[in-house]
């Protein structure tokens, strides 16, 4: 045996630690949020512009309106009252709190971001893109309803309660918030708060900042990775979203 290969069995591996990971680009997530602008513009133009859509949008909520009974209207009531604005705030505290535990500054201040802004956003839109709606039996949905701040702000939780989530966690978690902004959907349309448009573009809109927010997360791990915390591999926290 030659004396370089003696020389390269006695040399100690370098630890997983030290390696560097390239991070993942933030054009796949750009591409996500012009796709969801994209559908934006869409369900938007769609249920302003197009007459038949008008119909199908108030006859679908006249069928959802036609489930509210007793025993569903409370439990409804309550799971939108569980996005109402206190206890929003308690519910981004959390999220915040969670990925500061986690040693994930960047996540945390994403999180901050998303739940600050989406819901404010939708806010805004609703009477710049305000438009009358047709209406289908009782149920009248006033002008200024596109898109649903309540889809808005539970989407906007569940894609954030993902984002902190460990990565053992993650698919446990998206199914339960997929569950969760379904059920607030389904909710709102009930009780006849907003139009299924609404409830879509809602849902959209949160989509949108979800995506901005983690390209500019892979961005920033780009510019400066993350430090490592040892030289057995753990890393400082910020696990590629």
């Amino acid at each position: 045996m030659s004396g370089h290969a003696v020389t390269a069995q006695l040399r100690p591996a370098r630890p997983a630690a030290r390696r560097v990971h390239s991070s993942a680009s933030p054009r796949s997530a750009l591409g996500i949020a012009a796709l969801c602008v994209l559908g934006l513009a869409v369900v938007w133009a769609l249920a302003e512009l197009i007459p038949a859509v008008h119909l199908k949008d108030a006859v679908a909520l006249d069928r959802f309106t036609a489930l509210d009974r007793p025993g569903i209207n409370g439990p409804a009531e309550f799971l939108l009252h569980l996005l109402d604005p206190a206890l929003f705030v308690l519910w981004a505290i959390a999220l915040v709190a969670l990925a500061m535990a986690g040693d994930r500054p960047r996540s945390a201040l994403a999180v901050g971001v998303v739940l600050a802004f989406a819901p404010f956003s939708a806010d805004l839109l609703k009477p710049l893109l305000a438009h009358p709606h047709d209406h289908v039996g009782d149920a009248v949905i006033g002008a200024a309803s596109w898109p649903s701040g309540h889809s808005t702000a539970a989407t906007a939780l569940a894609l954030c309660a993902v984002l902190v989530a460990p990565p053992r966690l993650r698919r446990g978690v998206a199914l339960l918030g997929a569950l969760f902004v379904i059920a607030v959907g389904v909710a709102l349309l009930i009780l006849a708060w907003h139009m299924p448009s609404d409830v879509i573009g809602g849902i959209l809109l949160a989509g949108l900042w979800m995506a901005l927010a983690v390209a500019a997360l892979r961005a920033s791990e780009r510019i400066r990775p993350r430090r490592l915390r040892n030289d057995r591999g753990a890393p400082a926290g910020e696990p590629g979203p």
